[in-house]
């Protein structure tokens, strides 16, 4: 696994820690998945639904072009493997 999907598993696992209230796991739930698997069109579409400040536009889409450039199809798939497991956890 490279550096990048180790650095994304590792946030994913964070999401349990903060809190241990999960009230944003159905928030993010979408969100992450097309930063993981969708197209950069999808995912810019997303993140200007909640900030339309160029900066952070310019930022996700670099971030999202790094991820489909970094992580391999396996990567990706066991960084949704890992979130599942978050939103099903009991603590979701």
């Amino acid at each position: 696994m490279t550096r990048a999907g180790a650095l994304l598993l590792l946030c994913i696992a964070l999401l349990l820690i903060v809190g241990g209230n999960c009230d944003i796991c159905p928030a993010v739930r979408e969100d992450v998945y097309l930063f993981v698997k969708g197209t950069p069109e999808e995912y810019i579409a997303k993140v200007k639904e909640y900030n339309t400040n160029s900066a952070i536009v310019a930022n996700a889409r670099r971030l999202k072009g790094r991820v489909d450039e970094k992580l391999t199809e396996e990567d990706k798939q066991n960084a949704l493997s890992v979130l599942n497991k978050v939103y099903s956890s009991s603590l979701c």
